[in-house]
């Protein structure tokens, strides 16, 4: 009964992955199929965000298959081992695309290069917009703005095949003890996706100019304090057995590192510059630093929900915590 339910549940994951994969998948091969027929690719006919969408789904379907022969043969490293496979899988394809795949506009540029302008603002805008100091144009590429895509790619992929592998874990062992942080995971790792999604397809709403709406503001502050909040969960899912120290305050400071990583990368893309959630004090930079008091306390808050979500997942574990006298095994 227990390998029959493992069986259900192992089919259904594949099944999502696939469907979930089949819009970044479908780009993938068109763009290859315009690369083997023609050479290159015609900017009107690039799909948004191949890079890094289409790798990722590659390193996710990749992962979620293995997840049986990880049980049978890795056992209790079966998640790590897992990881470092799909992780290996996204970044052979994403550098294989980045450096093969050419798109032509008005000129020719590695599909890395086109990524960048795509981030910076979409082709249909780029005549019309109001063009300010910050111009990140051809010319002045810098491969460094790559930081953030890496990053939330393997968040991506680290996060979702946690949970897919820990919920196919407990299914096979019956120990529960992992089921409230998993459901945390999930829920973080959704609505993190969902954002991606989202600006994927508005960019948040951004037009071009450094100071953004309020909604775009808002947007992009819940975007990286969930960002932050999904890897400081995800870190501190391994740490729940452990002492206050190590299961609070490293999930918090991964979270807010995470997401001070993720303004730094915003920065190299805008050659130094930020993008201002509005007028005043509180919304400039701080003297020679580039950060906001607002950027301060989105890379805080991020930090201290991670911290209040591991406390409160450490009042309900079941697992004692570590002291001399006791040894916990506790797996991601």
């Amino acid at each position: 009964m227990k390998n029959k339910t493992f069986g259900i549940y192992y089919l259904l994951s594949v099944v999502s992955v696939l469907l979930a994969s089949f819009y970044p998948l479908y780009m993938g091969i068109r763009v290859i199929t315009d690369m083997l027929q023609n050479g290159t690719v015609l900017a009107g006919d690039y799909p948004k965000y191949i890079i890094p969408y289409t790798p990722i789904s590659i390193a996710l379907i990749l992962g979620v298959i293995l997840m049986p022969l990880a049980f049978r043969f890795i056992k209790r490293f079966a998640v790590a081992a897992v990881s470092v496979i799909s992780l290996g899988a996204f970044f052979l394809s994403e550098l294989l695309l980045e450096s093969k795949v050419i798109v032509t506009s008005t000129v020719t540029t590695t599909l890395e290069s086109w990524q960048m302008f795509m981030c910076y603002v979409p082709p249909e805008g780029y005549g019309t917009r109001t063009w300010t100091t910050v111009d990140v144009l051809l010319g002045e590429y810098n491969p460094t703005f790559k930081i953030h895509f890496y990053l939330i790619s393997v968040v991506i992929i680290l996060t979702v095949l946690n949970c897919v592998l820990g919920f196919g874990k407990m299914i096979k062992t019956h120990d529960k003890r992992r089921l409230k942080s998993l459901i945390i995971q999930a829920i973080s790792s959704f609505i993190f996706i969902a954002l991606c999604i989202f600006a994927c397809f508005t960019a948040f709403y951004r037009n071009g100019e450094l100071t953004v709406s309020a909604l775009s503001a808002v947007l992009m502050c819940l975007f990286f304090v969930i960002f932050g909040l999904t890897s400081g969960v995800y870190i501190g899912s391994f740490l729940l057995g452990k002492r206050k120290l190590f299961s609070v305050l490293i999930p918090a400071v991964v979270s807010s590192v995470i997401t001070l990583a993720m303004y730094l990368g915003e920065m190299i893309l805008l050659s130094g510059h930020l993008y201002r959630f509005g007028k005043g004090f509180f919304f400039e930079k701080l003297g020679h630093i580039v950060l906001a008091p607002v950027d301060i306390c989105v890379i805080l808050i991020s930090g201290c929900i991670c911290a209040m979500i591991m406390i409160a997942l450490r009042k309900n574990n079941t697992l004692p915590v570590n002291n001399d006298n006791a040894k916990i095994e506790c797996e991601g």
